[in-house]
């Protein structure tokens, strides 16, 4: 098999040291802002997107330990289930995908809020949310329907730190 490499583009900075107590997703803490500061010679790449109201940040899980099990016991339920139908932070290829909304551009620093990562986190692509493609008509959530956990109350703990 290839191997893949990437080499981060970026970083983002949160207020969140470290994953334990972080929210699991942006809907935990809607209040929370980060910066990403992209290298200098992608600030150019930033053009336009201010006329997004969110955009999808692709990144590495830095913090956190290697090594995946393929059954998981995810923050909204009690019941072990296939990592695959999860948001799990522990994957194979430690990447992580969060919507968040774009509040500003300054030359290479975007400002976003909605954010759920850790602090210091690389960043590998940023790309626009656009209703028309990233939004289906219909959806069905799978077990996370029937979870009777609110997810604006729950934030991180030790399980896939």
């Amino acid at each position: 098999m290839e191997t893949v490499e990437y080499e981060p583009i970026g970083t983002i900075y949160t207020p969140f040291e470290d994953p334990d107590g972080m929210p699991i997703q942006p809907s935990g803490d809607e209040a929370a802002r980060g910066t990403v500061v992209l290298d200098p010679q992608y600030a150019d790449g930033l053009t336009d997107l201010d006329g997004f109201s969110h955009c999808i940040l692709l990144y590495h899980f830095h913090a956190g330990e290697d090594g995946a099990s393929m059954s998981v016991e995810p923050f909204l339920d009690e019941t072990e289930r296939g990592l695959f139908a999860t948001r799990a932070p522990r994957r194979p290829n430690r990447i992580g995908l969060s919507v968040v909304s774009v509040e500003s551009i300054d030359d290479n620093e975007l400002t976003v809020g909605d954010v759920d990562v850790v602090d210091g986190t690389p960043l590998l692509d940023i790309k626009p949310l656009v209703s028309g493609f990233d939004i289906p008509s219909s959806t069905d959530d799978g077990w996370v329907a029937e979870s009777h956990e609110d997810v604006e109350a729950k934030t991180a703990d030790d399980r896939f730190l």
